[in-house]
């Protein structure tokens, strides 16, 4: 702490100074210089004056901005209540659905192996195209079979011409032996000749068709229309067909229509099959499939296979169901989810999916009272339908005024002014 003597001047030791009256005047007058005395403290006493005027004007307009302040200010209880958008459920027909992963695979598809050997001289697509029935993918080089081709229809005519020789001689020999002038013998020998030239033609004519369908194999084209894998060989490869392992060339993918596989589990098959009780034999059975990046639920497809009986070691049965692929996005191979129905319709209902809160107790929806009153309401919730509204399975009656929007003003037991809206499946919020 400070000492006193070390703040504090004795009373003896303040130095003289001159110091002459001056004469303010009236408030707000100061003193002309030339009035003031030689040698007095004027220039300081105007500074001093002026310094305690402006503090005294900030002072006041302080007070004065309080004062408004106050005034603009309402008090306690007069706060508007909140305003929010309140609806009553939608009561509609809803059937219960199971959701599944599923893969989707092709209708068709194919390896391309090589069914002659020779050089492979041309290549007609590029990788990953899509080609159509018919389309010209590889030529292997035709020379060595058209010149099969040429030697079997040489061989034909030979034989024809030989079948030609023997006819005549069992007609001459069957004309001279009914005149006692060849032996039976003789006979039986021209027409063993004439058998054996008309298998040597059959023979010919297979040989002929044999090397028109190699000379054909030498053209491979595509067995239906689909995506094409890239090529496992290069032009000027030798290309190995007929043998045991035939040199692979490319791979074909079906893709419209295209197949979704899934598996169901033991209870949902029951569902199913119970769904399925009294309709008819030839009824179709839609599901809804989703895909990643896409709009859910906006592919759809029929329900056409179930496997016969169930896996013994996952519990599951397979299933299949089929969709149209216009556009060629869907791949084999690619996963999806799909849903299967499993109850017929039933009444149910319905708020946005947004109006539901969330914490560890469950989920809660804002319940507006006939007096304003904000209360909470425990639900349980089912599946998610399209456009975002969600089933609501238990705890809401349909006379609930649920707040839909302005649900983060709220809290229990606050007064609020309800305005209510109309709920449709196309509302969205």
């Amino acid at each position: 702490m400070f000492d006193d003597r070390h703040t504090m001047l004795p009373q003896g030791t303040l130095p003289k100074t001159d110091s002459h009256p001056v004469d303010v005047g009236r408030a707000g007058d100061l003193p002309d210089a030339q009035s003031l005395p030689r040698g007095s403290k004027g220039p300081q006493i105007r500074r001093n004056w002026y310094v305690a005027a402006a503090a005294g004007a900030i002072l006041a307009g302080t007070g004065i901005w309080g004062l408004n302040a106050h005034l603009a200010m309402p008090e306690r209880g007069t706060v508007p209540p909140s305003v929010v958008t309140v609806a009553l459920p939608l009561r509609e027909n809803v059937t219960n659905r199971t959701e599944l992963t599923g893969q989707f695979s092709a209708v068709n598809q194919v390896g391309l192996r090589a069914q002659v050997s020779g050089y492979l001289t041309e290549i007609h697509f590029r990788d990953g195209q899509i080609v159509r029935k018919g389309d010209l993918l590889f030529v292997i080089d035709p020379r060595p079979y058209e010149i099969q081709l040429q030697q079997a229809t040489a061989q034909r005519e030979t034989a024809a011409a030989a079948l030609e020789l023997a006819d005549k001689q069992v007609a001459r020999t069957a004309r001279l032996n009914r005149e006692q002038f060849a032996t039976d013998e003789l006979l039986d020998q021209r027409a063993q000749t004439q058998r054996t030239a008309a298998a040597a033609v059959q023979a010919a004519e297979a040989a002929i068709r044999s090397a028109q369908l190699n000379l054909e194999f030498c053209r491979i084209v595509a067995p239906f229309g689909g995506r094409v894998s890239m090529r496992r060989v290069s032009v000027g490869s030798l290309v190995s067909g007929g043998t045991s392992d035939p040199t692979a060339l490319t791979s074909i993918v079906s893709l419209d229509p295209i197949y979704l596989d899934f598996d169901m589990s033991e209870a949902d098959y029951v569902a199913y099959r119970h769904l399925s009780v009294g309709q008819p034999a030839d009824a179709k059975t839609n599901v809804q499939i989703s895909l990643d990046g896409e709009q859910a639920w906006s592919r759809s497809g029929e329900l056409n296979f179930l496997d016969n009986q169930v896996d013994r070691g996952s519990g599951t049965l397979h299933a299949r169901a089929t969709l149209s692929n216009p556009d060629l996005a869907v791949v084999p191979g690619q996963f999806a989810r799909v849903r299967l129905p499993v109850s017929p319709a039933q009444p149910a209902l319905l708020i946005p999916d947004s109006a539901q809160l969330t914490d560890q107790s469950g989920k809660t929806l804002m319940v507006v009272q006939d007096d304003g009153t904000v209360v909470p309401k425990k639900v349980e919730i089912g599946a998610l339908e399209d456009n975002g509204m969600r089933v609501i399975t238990r705890g809401l009656l349909p006379t609930d005024r649920v707040v839909i929007n302005g649900l983060m003003r709220l809290r229990p037991g606050l007064k609020v002014e309800a305005h209510l809206a109309p709920l449709s499946r196309t509302t969205k919020n």
